[in-house]
């Protein structure tokens, strides 16, 4: 585990281009269940809308403001949702993506000390793109989100969040969900963070996906200017009948 950051070892802030864009308020729990189905979100789980609205009701009735809706990825895979996100663009819309090195993506999941509450949906609350941790490493900012008392988010919390707030993904204002990784079968964990941006149309994205939403991955030990760490202060399960 990285030493938690300390004054003298703290990445400076790079001098921003633009201030990050305010966060998108998310909608209320019931509103984003009627989105997750309005997508089929439901038919990937393999709920009805029915079963998938009661829960999310079940949710909704305790669920503090700002919450986020979430469905296991058991259920519900980064590799299926990923296609679901949207951007607008001058020719309509652009369709998420995850990139082609990445076909492992179903495959990482959550660090040690972080579960998945049981259930086919729940809650993440109070989420942040971590704008303020821009221009550190992943193995810099997880001790660091650790010490402010936050959860670094998961990679399919990370994709329902642009799901239901597309506007979260920003140009030069995007977020690593390093709360999900891959281990390898020795037990090391694979140095690929996973993160959410949007594409430049560069290299194998191809220039079709120019400004598309996509789901990639950056090294642990890198920083990159234009990413922050999505983190949240917590999961809740849902409250059985």
């Amino acid at each position: 585990m990285p030493e938690p950051t300390t004054a003298a070892t703290r990445p400076a802030s790079p001098a921003a281009a633009s201030a990050p864009p305010a966060l998108p308020p998310l909608p209320d729990v019931v509103a984003q269940a009627e989105r997750l189905v309005a997508l089929g979100v439901h038919d990937i789980a393999g709920l009805t809308a029915d079963a998938f609205r009661a829960a999310a009701a079940d949710l909704a009735a305790t669920a503090p403001a700002g919450a986020l809706l979430v469905v296991d990825p058991a259920l519900a895979p980064p590799s299926a949702l990923a296609p679901l996100l949207r951007l607008p663009a001058k020719d309509g819309e652009k369709e998420g993506f995850v990139v082609v090195d990445m076909t492992d993506v179903d495959r990482f999941t959550p660090i040690e000390g972080i579960v998945v509450p049981p259930g086919p949906l729940s809650l993440v609350t109070d989420v942040d793109r971590g704008d303020d941790l821009a221009s550190w490493s992943p193995d810099e900012a997880l001790p660091e989100l650790t010490a402010r008392g936050r959860t670094p988010l998961l990679l399919h919390e990370g994709i329902h969040w642009a799901l239901q707030a597309p506007d979260v993904l920003a140009r030069n204002h995007c977020y690593m969900t390093v709360g999900s990784r891959l281990r390898k079968p020795d037990g090391r964990l694979d140095t690929r963070t996973p993160a959410l941006w949007i594409s430049n149309g560069t290299g194998r994205d191809g220039r079709e996906r120019r400004g598309a939403p996509k789901v990639g991955w950056c090294w642990a030990g890198n920083r990159h200017t234009w990413l922050g760490f999505a983190s949240a202060t917590g999961r809740l399960p849902a409250c059985p009948r």
